[in-house]
């Protein structure tokens, strides 16, 4: 089972963003946080001190700043809740806000895209704090004037500040800010369309580690899972994918549309995409596989054909291949342009006939002239291979006697198809042990 990530707070904001450029700790913004909750409710009035109504809500747009400036407040006026323009606000308090003009649309209003609402919203939702990683719930957001703009600064966690908001009457609401996240190192997770973008969250995100992604998806739940992934870039949320228990991707990807799925099941090592498909229900895997480009829908559709207690059930179908006419620069520019994936450990080399020749390591190619052959660095001893029907006892067996990284799946005719990496061996005895392998047998040992 994944541990829960535990991070020192100071270590990781100055590694992400750099404690001095959050300006929760700068004093002037401190001084003048309005908490959110505080305001729900309270009297807006205009510029004479009349209360024009109450406050059912403020909303934000999300772009490419760092700190969302309020656009507009949601004001029950009569019976309508109208739209009062963030730029007439004149005063802001933690008991009312004043405008600079009377002039009221009675039109009820609509939500636009890009726009949340800070109440409906975000307040009580969960959300990542990529500062300290985890995942907590908002119990307050607090407002300051920023850059001529009212801005969302901090959100607060605490719960003295969801006790204040139960019993307004017992606690005072007042800020407190040494509970206080910067919004710079979190990702808020609601809106309308299940997902807030900020720069700077995004930024944030793009440097964890891939597991400790995948631990805060798995804390969270519903559409809030989504909505992480959605802000993450795609090979870094297939990275974070292929970390998730099988359960809980299981769990993620029937919350998620076919589409979404299909995209980051495609970005993923193909044996990993197939231990997930054939866990899936039939009708499920078959919507996904349908929205796939159809090279790869494929490729998936054969490795989840295979049986998982054999060699091809586990495999991986991402091999660099190479003629042994190739030149050795060649190859190596193959490698440069997929190192991304998992392929670092060298090329694969082929005959006239595509039949399995060797398999050439980084570091020899390197080592090599550019203007060699591939196959002048073919020899002895050549790279272990196993049919696609062979049992993975076999397999483990000949990992055993060759102590290499990967061992080559080879076809009837010996033809390269796929390649098994020491990693995926272990998931695939961790998985199979209860059904083919005994605890003293020595194979798990």
């Amino acid at each position: 089972m994944k541990q829960t990530p535990v991070a020192s707070i100071n270590t990781v904001a100055k590694r992400l963003v750099g404690r001095g450029n959050l300006v929760i700790t700068r004093k002037s913004v401190r001084d003048s946080l309005v908490s959110v909750a505080a305001l729900i409710g309270c009297q807006v009035r205009d510029p004479n001190g009349k209360a024009i109504g109450k406050l059912v809500d403020i909303v934000v747009r999300h772009g490419e700043e760092t700190y969302p400036p309020v656009s507009g407040l949601i004001v029950k006026v009569a019976n309508h809740k109208s739209f009062i323009n963030g730029a007439r606000i004149s005063k802001l308090t933690q008991k009312e806000i004043t405008l600079s003009s009377t002039k009221i649309n009675l039109e009820n209003y609509q939500r636009r895209p890009g726009e949340s609402l800070l109440d409906a919203d975000v307040l009580d939702h969960q959300i990542v704090d990529v500062d300290g990683l985890q995942v907590v719930r908002s119990s307050d957001l607090y407002l300051a004037p920023l850059d001529k703009e009212i801005r969302v600064v901090g959100v607060d966690i605490s719960f003295v500040s969801f006790l204040r908001r139960l019993f307004p009457a017992l606690i005072a609401r007042r800020p407190t800010p040494e509970h206080v996240l910067d919004w710079a190192m979190v990702a808020s997770l609601t809106d309308s369309t299940g997902v807030v973008r900020t720069s700077s969250s995004k930024s944030a995100l793009s440097q964890l580690r891939p597991a400790d992604i995948a631990d805060l998806i798995e804390d969270l739940a519903g559409r809030e899972q989504g909505a992480l992934i959605e802000m993450l870039d795609p090979d870094l949320a297939a990275d974070a994918l292929e970390e998730m228990e099988d359960d809980e991707l299981e769990s993620l990807l029937r919350g998620l549309p076919a589409e979404r799925s299909a995209q980051l099941l495609a970005r993923m090592e193909p044996d990993e995409s197939a231990e997930v498909l054939r866990d899936l229900g039939s009708e499920h895997r078959e919507s996904i596989l349908s929205a796939m480009e159809k090279s790869v829908a494929k490729q998936l559709r054969e490795l989840v054909s295979f049986d998982e207690d054999l060699a091809g059930g586990i495999m991986t179908t991402h091999l660099l291949v190479v003629k042994e006419t190739d030149t050795v620069a060649s190859a190596l520019k193959l490698l440069v342009e997929n190192k991304e994936r998992d392929s670092s450990d060298g090329v694969v080399v082929v005959d006239a006939k595509g039949q399995l020749v060797d398999h050439i390591q980084t570091v020899e190619l390197i080592a090599a002239k550019s203007s060699s052959t591939v196959l002048d660095l073919v020899a002895k001893p050549f790279p272990t291979s196993v049919q696609i029907d062979t049992p993975i006892a076999e397999v483990v067996e000949e990992f055993s006697n060759n102590r290499g990284s990967s061992i080559i799946v080879v076809d009837e005719k010996n033809k390269p198809i796929g390649r098994i990496l020491s990693d995926d061996l272990v998931d695939a005895l961790s998985r199979s042990r209860p059904r083919g392998f005994s605890k003293g047998s020595g194979v798990l040992s």
